[in-house]
């Protein structure tokens, strides 16, 4: 029998959660089962790796298929961010993952959630499991060498990207930002070099110049699940790892994180580059644009901070100069003139602290001010 050696690795962080199936004490885990069973039935052991909802959703999938009567695998744990505080009151919550796993009634003491994947302590106890193969699926933290050498069949990850495309944290929101019309999904073999290990299996997939990113991230992952289940028998029989194509680094591009500060729409640029900018950060930071406000009775004005929500390129003949700051209100959107005799046509938007509106509403509320956009 073999006991966790660090509490601090257990499911305690999840205290927030009145469940009877969690423990502070030591979690036990059973190596006997592989001696019991003739290796010609035994299950395969599959460690899962992932923590946003869209990771949930690969998680359900390899749940509902490990059910079947001729499943090829087991899940054997579930490997996930740390809780952390999501919502406006900075409740501690669990991962996406771990809230979804919980609810499938996913032993609580299989979920690993260490800080980082270097920790000796996590390290020894996730090798005790004796994994035979790793899925990783927007994991969201760097695996060590360490790591990569415990599961016998190795570690394959669902990337939302055609690799060697878009290697990184965010491949969805910087393809949609780039304005690709072809995306899709690739199951490679991790490294220890950013996702640049063999190619098993890519899937494309078309894209308008409409979708957001979650909601092309969850296609993508959906596509992703699919492909996995089509291939994870010749993963587990090692034909896998033979076909698997090597990928040409100098056709390599990065998609690296979104910061922050990435999400201030500046409208001297062009438009269809500020649309596709709204597509691409959709969800989180989102994009912003300071307006101004313009009051001719009063003759004061104020600076207006508002969150684009969704637009499009305006392909209207009546385009103003991009020296022209006026927005004005057509056909139920705002119209704001942007860089190179362009225009960016909004369709909803939102004010701090407020909910989503459409342009005509938010029009309506201004009772007669004037519009004029601000320069970055």
């Amino acid at each position: 029998m073999h006991h966790l050696s660090s509490p601090s690795l257990m499911l305690r962080r999840f205290c927030c959660l009145a469940t009877p199936s969690f423990s502070s004490s030591a979690a036990v885990f059973s190596t006997s089962a592989s001696t019991l069973t003739p290796p010609s039935t035994r299950k395969k052991k599959l460690v899962f790796l992932g923590s946003p909802s869209v990771s949930a959703s690969v998680l359900e999938t390899l749940l509902d298929a490990s059910s079947a009567a001729d499943s090829l695998f087991e899940v054997a744990a579930i490997v996930t961010q740390p809780p952390s505080g999501r919502d406006r009151g900075r409740k501690v919550l669990p991962s996406p993952v771990a809230q979804h796993a919980l609810g499938r009634g996913f032993p609580a003491d299989l979920i690993f959630t260490p800080v980082k994947a270097t920790e000796e302590a996590f390290l020894s106890d996730f090798s005790a499991l004796e994994p035979e193969l790793c899925i990783t699926a927007a994991y969201g933290n760097i695996l060590p060498t360490k790591f990569l050498k415990i599961p016998s069949l190795g570690t394959v990850n669902i990337h939302p990207s055609l690799l060697p495309l878009y290697r990184g944290a965010a491949p969805v929101q910087r393809a949609l930002q780039d304005g690709v019309k072809e995306t899709g999904v690739s199951l490679a073999f991790t490294v220890r070099a950013l996702d640049a290990g063999p190619i098993i299996a890519r899937e494309k997939m078309e894209i308008d110049d409409h979708i957001k990113a979650p909601e092309l991230l969850d296609l993508l992952f959906a596509q992703g699940s699919k492909l996995l289940l089509q291939e994870l028998p010749s993963i587990f029989d090692g034909s896998a790892s033979t076909k698997a194509e090597a990928q040409d680094d100098s056709k390599a591009t990065l998609a690296p994180k979104i910061s922050q500060e990435e999400s201030w729409l500046s409208f001297d640029e062009e438009a269809s580059t500020l649309h596709n900018k709204v597509r691409a950060f959709a969800g989180w930071p989102g994009t912003r644009a300071r307006i101004l406000v313009i009051d001719e009775k009063s003759d004061k004005c104020s600076e207006l901070e508002l969150k684009v929500i969704t637009s499009q390129v305006y392909h209207g003949n009546d385009v103003q100069s991009s020296e022209d700051d006026e927005v004005t209100f057509r056909k139920g959107s705002l119209i704001i003139p942007c860089g190179q005799h362009t225009a960016l046509e909004i369709l909803e938007v939102q004010l701090p602290g407020k909910k989503v509106v459409n342009a005509a509403a938010f029009w309506n509320g201004l009772r007669g001010q004037k519009l004029k956009k601000l320069r970055l």
